[in-house]
């Protein structure tokens, strides 16, 4: 019998993102400085929806569109472009969907955002959640009732965190884990919550707390134990020259529980999320910058490294006989809608 279940259930809010690249500095208050650099597109919960759909995964996003320009184009991306399922969002009258404007500078970036807060919650939007294969979910200090509802629905729940701007780094946050699968916090943010002074360690804390426990390293790359396995694993990162790192932390997510679902072993899960997230950092940020099959086909494809060749050997049959069409990145400015 064939599942018919969503491989993936998503809910957050939408942005739509105006990144600046090329820098070399951020600007100083009066200062203005030109660059060649620049994309926009969807981004904030859509840099997860995008970057899972564009590996085949029937992707289901709960989120909130402006009836405006911003919106419209956003909605128009996600669903007639990247195919994915917005029966569970809404479009909110008189709402302006938020925009970003990045500026991205080296490894890092500055954000502005415009916007309000949403009219609808996480909860609202959700209801009774859809049965899914997974559900990729940022958990915050306050619980969301449809996370347990999923979870309790047989969805594998994948979950990331967030910065604590209060800096307290509460451990209450940790009993959230209880309804996780996996748990794929980065390092700051999991040495903070674990009290530990090193990435091992805080793996160590969590690989107690949840199944599966990841922590990412940015240029250091990744670690994971996997418990329902009894694997762990260390892989570094992918040496790339880096235009935007935004979103790159979504791509690893999402590219992370493509493998999951396919059944790999641990460190090949690992390698295929740092490399995903890896090729992302080359493309302005945001959604569109996620490789999908095609990005790691064509990746693969050109590969002459032969030590890489035979790190990412695993490749060779992990890859779909049809990687798909080329994907779609970031425009400078939006395409102008048909008359």
């Amino acid at each position: 019998m064939d599942d018919d279940r969503p491989d993936v259930l998503l809910t957050g809010l939408l942005f739509y993102d105006l990144v600046l690249t090329g820098l070399g500095k951020p600007p100083t208050p009066g200062e203005e400085i030109w660059t060649a650099g620049m994309g926009c597109g969807p981004g904030g919960i859509a840099n997860l929806a995008v970057a899972a759909a564009r590996f085949g995964l029937r992707t289901s996003l709960a989120t909130v569109f402006g009836d405006d320009f911003y919106g419209e184009h956003c909605r128009d991306v996600l669903y007639d472009q990247e195919g994915i399922d917005l029966s569970l969002s809404r479009t909110a009258d008189g709402w302006p969907t938020p925009v970003t404007v990045s500026l991205a500078a080296g490894h890092d970036r500055a954000l502005v955002t415009h916007g309000q807060q949403s009219p609808y919650s996480q909860d609202t939007l959700m209801g009774d959640p859809p049965e899914a294969r997974t559900a990729l979910v940022h958990i915050e200090a306050e619980p969301r009732e449809w996370i347990a509802k999923a979870a309790a629905n047989g969805t594998r729940v994948y979950a990331d965190v967030g910065w604590d701007p209060t800096q307290e780094w509460s451990r209450d946050l940790l009993d959230q884990l209880a309804l996780c699968h996996a748990f794929l916090p980065n390092e700051a943010e999991a040495m903070a919550y674990t009290r530990t002074g090193s990435a091992v360690a805080a793996l160590g804390t969590l690989a107690e707390l949840v199944p599966v426990a990841v922590v990412t390293r940015g240029g250091d790359g990744a670690v994971a134990v996997d418990q329902t396995t009894g694997e762990y694993a260390e892989v570094p990162a992918l040496p790339v020259d880096v235009l935007d790192a935004t979103g790159a932390g979504d791509v690893f997510g999402a590219s992370f529980v493509a493998a999951s679902l396919g059944g790999w072993p641990l460190a090949e899960r690992l390698r295929f999320a740092v490399l995903a997230a890896g090729l992302s950092v080359r493309h302005h940020g945001g959604a569109l910058a996620a490789p999908g099959w095609y990005g790691v086909d064509h990746w693969w494809r050109s590969l002459t490294d032969p030590e890489l060749r035979t790190t990412y050997g695993f490749l060779a049959d992990r890859l779909p006989a049809e990687a798909g069409p080329p994907v779609h990145h970031a425009p400078v400015t939006p395409p102008a809608r048909p008359h």
